[in-house]
């Protein structure tokens, strides 16, 4: 009777155990394997940089991230394929954003006519010191080169931080920025005429996403590499040597598109050291109830924006394995361009875009991306914006 007895407390304790083990067991392992995560984090950081522990939260921080990815390469690969590759947009977004950028161009051409029409001797004795003189080309103009300065923009409103920030830039949500990199004078400082009497390419054109097309495209010759071609002519004809890469780097997988394309734009740098000037050329996408088109000079084209990546996100600060030396020199040569196009050709740029990673604006420091329009556009109307973007880059680079 009181082996009966045993057996059966024994089995009734075996039950609850069992049940207890199913009920928990799930949340027990998820904790355990959480505790080892950190133990590893911890672990890094304690021999790495000890004076770090003392300061942390519990949990697994961002900074724990940074370190260890910066200590181990399989776990930076895996952070920055999910950092550095996402690209997908949110077309009801981009859609507010260009509604919004319509508006307050309008705004700031206002100001600047206004500005011009009360004191255009004062802006002229204001602008001296901080803008290099422009040298007088002799050639004939095309049909859409401005002839002189249409607007005059007011340098003193662009010491204000906010203002600068909130005319010239679109902070992606992803990433910030302060005082110290957006500085006018600083921005106006460095000289970005390049040395045009090397042999061989002075600027290289490439297309990290070869495949975007545009509402009337047909084939390659008339996407963003046909823009490319038509782009490379211009600035021919201005007196640069330029190399057109037509390397695809986005077919059947647009999300490593970077990555993939990184070393061969480093091979071509290397194999021409005469190169000085490196733009990805791109297609934005918005959505399909916007339209990005401006008029200079009486044809239709479509808008463009210059695009910066900061390797630096709003979580965790800099990226440590996405590292650009050139980024000041690149915020450099964005906003001296977007400058000229204010004055030259209003209402022709959207802002300057600035988001959290690199996007390989790191192989020298006259890196540019441009986009050209977006899908809702034509052929013709991105074609046609390269006119006067190619004056933009003459303006800036001789």
């Amino acid at each position: 009777m009181r082996r009966r007895l045993l057996l059966f407390l024994v089995t009734i304790d075996f039950v609850l155990v069992c049940a207890f083990a199913y009920c928990w067991g799930g949340g027990l392992v998820q904790f355990l394997g959480q505790n080892l995560s950190l133990k590893f984090y911890n672990g890094v950081l304690n021999l790495y940089v000890p004076g770090v522990l003392g300061a942390q939260e519990e949990g697994i921080p961002n900074i724990y991230r940074d370190v260890t990815a910066s200590m181990y390469p399989a776990i930076a690969q895996n952070e920055q394929r999910l950092w550095y590759e996402s690209q997908e947009e949110n077309l009801a977004y981009y859609e507010n954003q260009a509604a919004e950028e319509n508006e307050q161009a309008k705004q700031i051409i206002a100001e600047n006519e206004k500005a011009v029409t009360q004191q255009p001797v004062q802006q002229e004795s204001q602008n001296v010191d901080e803008t290099p003189t422009q040298k007088e080309s002799k050639k004939p103009e095309k049909k859409t080169e401005a002839s002189g300065k249409k607007v005059s923009v007011n340098r003193k409103k662009l010491q204000d931080f906010d203002y600068l920030r909130q005319t010239f830039y679109q902070v992606d949500n992803t990433t910030t920025i302060g005082k110290n990199q957006l500085d006018v004078d600083k921005l106006m400082k460095p000289d970005l005429r390049i040395d045009q009497s090397v042999d061989g390419p002075q600027i290289l054109i490439y297309h990290t996403h070869s495949q975007e097309r545009y509402a009337d495209s047909k084939d390659e010759k008339t996407g963003v590499v046909g823009v490319g071609d038509y782009l490379t002519e211009l600035l021919e004809e201005e007196g640069f040597q330029v190399m057109h890469h037509k390397g695809e780097y986005d077919v059947g997988d647009r999300d490593h598109a970077y990555s993939k394309a990184a070393p061969s734009i480093q091979k071509i740098i290397n194999d021409n050291p005469s190169i000085q000037v490196v733009i990805d050329l791109h297609r934005d996408g918005v959505g399909e109830n916007t339209r990005l088109v401006t008029t200079q000079n009486g044809k239709k084209m479509a808008k463009i924006m210059f695009f910066n990546g900061l390797s630096r996100t709003t979580a965790s600060g800099d990226i440590p394995y996405l590292k650009n030396p050139y980024i000041s020199d690149n915020l450099a040569f964005s906003f001296q361009m977007q400058l000229a196009a204010a004055e030259y050709y209003p209402d022709f740029t959207r802002r300057i875009y600035l988001k959290g990673y690199r996007f390989n604006m790191h192989f020298c420091p006259k890196s540019m991306l441009v986009e050209v329009g977006a899908q809702t556009n034509t052929f013709e109307e991105a074609k046609n914006a390269m006119e006067p973007l190619a004056d933009l880059f003459a303006k800036v680079l001789k």
